[in-house]
């Protein structure tokens, strides 16, 4: 596929939205409109005891407040590895001495860019929240047994949250302790 045009339809601080064509060689033509987003960083943050941290907040798009990862947009230039700990800080106020890449992936790739990028982090040093101004966080240490209980009955429904937690206890074992 080559892309032939891309034409700029709305842009706001976060995401830009383009009509978008592209054609192989065949002759065969894509047209989307996508929302291109520069990606995010997510942060699977895992305490001496096991223990998963997750913020609460309401989400206006879903209308509701959810339990998730923490995790932020990147900033221009930003690698994910440096946007997952300037986020961690921000929305949690923790550091983390130790940080392992679990998965990058693309949430909606019909139509959105982004690429999602999710770290465990560990060795964690507690410090003060520095949330934006738009933000409103609690923060909650959650055991795995109460995550993997609040995902199977549905009170769990980000998934950023639910990819994070499932690849960090079905592919990173070598990571953490056992359950």
């Amino acid at each position: 596929m080559k892309l032939i045009s891309s034409d700029e339809r709305f842009k706001s601080r976060i995401f830009t939205v383009t009509e978008d064509k592209a054609i192989d060689p065949d002759g065969f033509e894509i047209h989307r409109a996508i929302v291109q987003h520069p990606g995010s960083a997510v942060m699977m943050a895992v305490d001496s005891q096991n223990r998963i941290l997750l913020v609460k907040q309401y989400r206006l798009p879903a209308r509701q407040y959810l339990w998730e990862l923490p995790a932020g947009g990147l900033e221009p230039g930003e690698e994910p590895l440096e946007a997952a700990k300037r986020e961690l800080r921000e929305e949690t106020g923790y550091t983390a001495a130790s940080w392992k890449k679990l998965v990058s992936y693309f949430p909606s790739p019909g139509y959105v860019s982004e690429k999602m990028t999710v770290f465990l982090a560990t060795g964690l040093t507690e410090g003060e929240a520095q949330p934006m101004d738009d933000e409103r966080i609690e923060k909650r240490w959650f055991e795995v047994r109460e995550v993997d209980e609040a995902i199977r009955s549905g009170q769990i429904v980000d998934g950023k949250t639910i990819i994070g937690f499932l690849t960090w206890k079905c592919y990173a074992s070598e990571t953490r302790a056992s359950f």
